[in-house]
C-alpha cells in the first residue's frame, strides 16, 4: 500500500466505522499527522453518504423523519466520537474550576447531567438546522457540513498546545502536524465549498469558520490549558451545527 494511501486509510478508520483494510493498523506518528490532512476528504465522503441516504429516504419518509434518520446515520458512521467529546468537554467545564480539575473529569467514562443536556441540545439544534435548510442549499450544506467540522479540528489542533502532559489519544496525531497538512485540508474544503456556495459564500463561510476556530482556541487555552481529543470532538460538533444554522443567512445577502 502506497505512502499516500496509508494516511487516508488511517484517517478513514479513525473517523468512521467502515473498515477499508485489515492491514497497516500500526501507523507512525508522522503518518498520524499526515492523516489529518485527509480529514476534510473523509468529511466529504461522509457527506456524500448522507446525501445518498437523504435522496433514498425522501422517497419513503416525510422530511422530519428523514432529518432524524440522517442524524442517526451520522452518529452510527462516526460511532458517536464527536458527540462523546462534546459531552466530556461540557462535563469538564461544569465539574472543575481549573484545568487540573477539569481534565480528569473529562476522562471519566460516565456522562454527567451537563454533558447529557448539552448533547441533547446539540442534537436538537442539528435537527433544527437540517429542517430549516432552504432546498436550494440542502445538497451543498449536507455535503460540506462534515468536511467543515473536520477542517476545524485540524486547524484548531495546529494552532493549539496539547493540554495533557502525560499524553492522550490526540497526542500522537499532533506531534508532527504542520502547516502543510493544514494547507491541504483548507484547500480541499475551499474547493468543495466554492462548488456549492460560490465565491462570496465561500469567503464568508471560511471567515466565519476561522473566527469560530479562534474562539475555540481561546476557550481551550483559558479553560483547559490546551486541546484534548475531547475538545477537538466538541469543536467538530460546534462548527457543524453553526454551519447548518448560519448557512441559510446567505440567502439574505443582497
Amino acid at each position: 500500500m502506497g505512502t499516500v494511501a496509508r494516511p487516508f486509510i488511517f484517517a478513514w478508520h479513525f473517523l468512521t466505522t467502515i473498515p477499508l483494510s485489515r492491514t497497516h493498523h500500526e501507523p507512525t506518528a508522522p503518518e498520524l499527522a499526515a492523516s489529518m490532512a485527509w480529514y476534510p476528504i473523509v468529511g466529504l465522503l461522509i457527506g456524500s453518504g448522507l446525501l445518498l441516504a437523504d435522496f433514498g429516504l425522501s422517497v419513503v419518509f416525510l422530511p422530519a423523519v428523514v432529518n432524524v434518520l440522517l442524524i442517526v446515520l451520522l452518529v452510527l458512521l462516526t460511532r458517536g466520537l464527536h458527540q462523546d467529546g462534546l459531552a466530556d468537554t461540557l462535563d469538564g467545564l461544569a465539574g472543575g474550576r481549573t484545568p487540573a480539575e477539569r481534565l480528569p473529569i473529562m476522562r471519566d467514562p460516565r456522562i454527567g447531567a451537563i454533558g447529557a443536556t448539552g448533547l441533547f441540545l446539540s442534537l436538537i439544534l442539528r435537527y433544527a438546522g437540517l429542517i430549516a435548510l432552504p432546498q436550494e442549499l440542502r445538497v451543498p450544506a449536507v455535503l460540506c457540513m462534515p468536511a467543515m467540522g473536520r477542517w476545524a479540528m485540524v486547524t484548531l489542533a495546529w494552532i493549539s498546545p496539547y493540554a495533557r502532559t502525560e499524553g492522550g489519544l490526540a497526542a500522537p496525531f499532533l506531534t508532527h502536524l504542520s502547516w502543510r497538512h493544514v494547507a491541504m485540508s483548507t484547500a480541499v474544503l475551499t474547493i468543495a465549498v466554492a462548488g456549492g456556495f460560490g465565491a462570496v459564500g465561500t469567503f464568508l463561510i471560511l471567515m466565519g469558520g476561522t473566527l469560530a476556530v479562534l474562539a475555540g482556541w481561546w476557550v481551550c487555552r483559558r479553560w483547559f490549558g490546551g486541546i484534548t481529543g475531547d475538545t477537538l470532538g466538541a469543536m467538530n460538533e460546534v462548527i457543524e451545527i453553526l454551519f447548518l444554522l448560519l448557512v441559510p443567512l446567505l440567502f439574505r445577502l443582497p
